[in-house]
């Protein structure tokens, strides 16, 4: 396995293949970097580096009962590029890890990040509140941690059918696609995912975001049921000086695996560009 440990002693799982422009690619909750399957392969065969890890507690990285929140994952971040000596690069995150990439790149991207990339982002604040009307209630999150708790393997299994929308008329379910989300979930640690559960959710990203001088394209399918549009990606594109939003009708939050042919190719053209 290739690793490094951080200063708390965490050992972060990392993929590192390629060379070029190196693109960093950051997961969602509760997954690992395998979710970046088909976007690392496609990147490296077009002449790219592609570095994508396992965020504490998830994946093959150190189950860890501390340090599971954004402004530790974001350090975890910086801690691996300066390892690998990054420069130039691209940050991609999906749902959680966009979070990521939103406080890695405000607190610790200046001068160092090309470009960034918000897919089915958590940004800029998922739970209801007075100042976020349109959120989800924290009963919403509270239901996760029970069911978490209560039974995570069945947990897991129900998940990823609105996550690749799997519930809608006339999907058709690869089970192929929902085992291996659940092979991931199952990979993490118990204690880390249910932490990231208020990461995810109650983090609020709104000075991160205007904080962000680089490009920022932002892709959002207009039928995510995990990270509603309304509230995540049309508020962030409102907050950041350089974004570019771009919607998919009809796609699920799951897009980059369910229609990775046409999130691969606009990624490449952004990036590119």
């Amino acid at each position: 396995m290739t690793s490094f440990t951080t200063s708390d002693g965490t050992e972060i799982f990392y993929k590192d293949w390629g060379n070029g422009q190196p693109i960093v690619f950051h997961h969602g909750w509760p997954l690992s970097s395998d979710d970046w399957d088909a976007q690392m392969l496609f990147f490296v065969s077009k002449g790219y580096r592609v570095i994508a890890h396992d965020r504490r507690g998830h994946g093959r990285s150190t189950q860890t009962s501390t340090g599971n929140d954004m402004d530790t994952y974001a350090a975890d971040v910086a801690a691996l590029v300066a390892h690998l000596k990054l420069k130039n690069t691209v940050h991609i995150g999906h749902s959680t890890g966009g979070g990521e990439v939103a406080r890695y790149v405000a607190q610790y991207g200046a001068g160092n990040v090309a470009k960034a990339v918000l897919i089915g982002a958590v940004p800029p604040v998922m739970v209801k509140s007075s100042s976020n009307p349109g959120g989800l209630p924290l009963a919403v999150f509270d239901g996760f941690r029970s069911d978490l708790a209560a039974n995570r393997a069945q947990f897991y299994k129900a998940v990823p059918i609105p996550f690749y929308g799997y519930n809608r008329e006339g999907a058709k379910v690869l089970e192929g696609v929902t085992d291996n989300w659940w092979r991931q979930g199952m990979m993490g640690g118990a204690k880390a995912q249910y932490d990231c559960i208020k990461a995810f959710s109650e983090t609020d990203f709104t000075e991160d975001l205007k904080k962000i001088n680089v490009p920022v394209l932002v892709l959002h399918g207009d039928d995510d049921q995990i990270v509603p549009i309304a509230d995540s990606a049309h508020l962030s594109i409102k907050l950041l000086k350089k974004g570019t939003l771009k919607v998919y009708k009809g796609f699920p939050h799951g897009m980059c695996t369910t229609h990775s042919e046409v999130i691969n190719e606009d990624l490449l053209a952004f990036i590119a560009l």
